[in-house]
């Protein structure tokens, strides 16, 4: 399951969000969307592997 054709809306959304907010205000929405979406996953194994393939990237 993804966003598929609805990708770019969602990423939209996203920077809407972050519009006018400061670096450590921004910090602090990402790290609230975090726990927010590790919360509607509901899964720790599916939040253990969201986690690390992020992770990945950095």
């Amino acid at each position: 399951m993804g966003l598929g054709a609805r990708g770019d809306e969602g990423y939209e959304a996203l920077v809407a969000a972050h519009e006018g907010l400061d670096e450590a205000q921004s910090h602090a929405l990402n790290a609230r969307i975090v726990l927010l979406l590790a919360n509607r996953i509901g899964d720790v194994d599916e939040l253990k592997t969201i986690l690390k393939t992020a992770r990945s990237y950095a």
